[in-house]
């Protein structure tokens, strides 16, 4: 009898791995990977340098990689220091270049009158979405997707997401501009807000979300003024914004956003009071002028659940198309 348990044993070890081969022989990356690095390689997108510098390709464990891994000390042709080295493919590397040079160091000189120094942001992690057990694999394993949870100013002064995005009036309206220029370049941009998942980090990524690739995913929805515009340059604005890092005023907070999830309430706010009738008739009436809308990201469908585990995606409800300014559906599920 024991020979027999012993042969049945061996017969599904064996077959279990020749299981285990096929899955790491037959199992590939999906064919948009590797011809979105080649194309980007193609148009030279990247320059290397003394802080760019291309590494080996990276094959696996099973899907994990990249053709063309770039190793990354600095950004902005070596003006910004990176915490720690961080591996990148080509797209998310020539997006975070443009996306550092056109709205992160605008918005730096616009709210605190200096650029950024450092940034505290990690990278190539071959894993599942949150680091979920089972979950789909996340961008991370593909070198497509970048964190960041901190800014350092060149005086030393620290930013970091998880604070300053409830923090002062200018790390606050800092922040915003930065995740609304992110929107703008990247295909997934997830803030604080989003989920539980990024409580203290601005994820972003170049995920597909659809064959074609045109579908994108904003969270969380707020509301907020941006004062840069697409070209980096600020607008004119009624008044000057502050530049020293002082603790806002009391007054009301810069967003509020979807369910108001920090116990914040618009309708806390003292009411104007009210002019006499006699008053009123005396006023002259301006003429009227549609104010501009405060919402920057909303969806415009009913979004669909990719998979039952957490991965880097947001709860559906808030997903956004490009130039849509439309308000969220109450019938979407929030989860």
């Amino acid at each position: 009898m024991w020979r027999s348990v012993l042969a049945f044993s061996a017969l599904a070890l064996f077959g279990a791995g020749l299981t285990g081969c096929a899955l790491n022989k037959f199992e590939q990356r999906e064919p948009w990977r590797d011809q979105a690095e080649q194309a980007c390689n193609a148009k030279r997108l990247v320059e290397t340098s003394e802080f760019i510098t291309p590494a080996k390709a990276i094959e696996g464990p099973g899907v994990c990689g990249m053709l063309q891994p770039y190793r990354v000390t600095r950004l902005g042709g070596g003006s910004v220091a990176l915490k720690q080295r961080v591996t990148l493919a080509c797209p998310a590397l020539a997006e975070a270049e443009a996306w550092l040079a056109d709205t992160i160091q605008p918005a730096a000189n616009l709210y605190f009158g200096q650029p950024v120094a450092e940034i505290n942001a990690g990278t190539y992690a071959c894993r599942g979405r949150n680091n979920q057990a089972g979950a789909k694999l996340s961008e991370h394993s593909f070198g497509n997707a970048v964190d960041i949870m901190s800014f350092k100013l060149a005086d030393g002064y620290v930013i970091t997401v998880k604070g300053g995005w409830r923090g002062t009036e200018a790390e606050q309206g800092f922040l915003r501009e930065v995740f609304l220029g992110a929107c703008a370049r990247f295909s997934t941009v997830l803030a604080p807000g989003s989920n539980v998942f990024h409580y203290d980090h601005i994820h972003v990524d170049l995920a597909r979300h659809d064959p074609r690739g045109l579908r994108r995913i904003c969270q969380p929805l707020i509301k907020f003024t941006p004062q840069l515009g697409a070209d980096g340059v600020a607008r004119p604005v009624s008044r000057p914004r502050p530049v020293e890092r002082l603790p806002a005023p009391p007054q009301a907070p810069v967003d509020v956003e979807e369910d108001d999830p920090y116990g914040v309430s618009p309708m806390s706010q003292k009411a104007a009071p009210r002019a006499a009738p006699s008053q009123l008739a005396r006023v002259p009436v301006p003429a009227a002028r549609a104010a501009p809308s405060a919402y920057v990201a909303a969806p415009v469908s009913r979004p669909r659940l990719a998979t039952a585990h957490g991965f880097d995606e947001p709860a559906p409800g808030f997903e956004r198309e490009p130039l849509s300014l439309s308000a969220p559906s109450l019938s979407d599920p929030i989860y």
